[in-house]
């Protein structure tokens, strides 16, 4: 066992995991942190998504122990610490890119990121910057719409 330290949505956690333990698993399993899915364990489609200082991952690909010392923002950190939703995840409620809601923590993870890097993506860019996450539900014209509205109450807000 090895024992990790991670900052996890602004808290530092600890736990003694396993060599070949994954990131999906440790939150999931050892910080109870079930907001993360795991869908195809293969990282093609993007439900395990997290941010890993900032930049997003797949934590079905990743060992936890390679962390150590990280930052994770899980889709629970993308909440200000009132419970107020953040731009994208308001963004996915008011556009309907929820659907099943299985991939929608990768989703709001990716986008995210994508937001932060170009606040005022263009269509193509959009379809680009999600082209990693799958949709069960096929609902993407939903969740271009939402990444777009985040965009504009991200821009109202700032």
């Amino acid at each position: 066992m090895h024992e990790i330290t991670l900052t996890v949505n602004g808290v530092v956690r600890q736990a003694a995991v396993p060599a070949r333990r994954l990131l999906s698993d440790c939150l999931r399993h050892d910080l109870g942190l079930t907001g993360t899915h795991v869908g195809c364990e293969h990282g093609v489609c993007g439900c395990c998504t997290v941010l890993l200082d900032g930049e997003p991952v797949r934590s079905c690909l990743t060992f936890a122990v390679t962390v150590d010392g990280r930052d994770i923002t899980t889709v629970e950190g993308l909440a200000g610490q009132d419970g107020t939703l953040s731009p994208v995840q308001r963004a996915f409620a008011e556009c309907h890119g929820l659907q099943c809601g299985f991939c929608t923590p990768g989703f709001l993870c990716t986008v995210t990121a994508l937001l932060r890097d170009n606040p005022a993506p263009s269509d193509e860019e959009v379809l680009e910057g999600i082209s990693g996450n799958l949709c069960r539900c096929t609902g993407y014209q939903n969740i271009v719409k939402s990444v777009h509205r985040a965009a504009e109450i991200m821009a109202e807000e700032s």
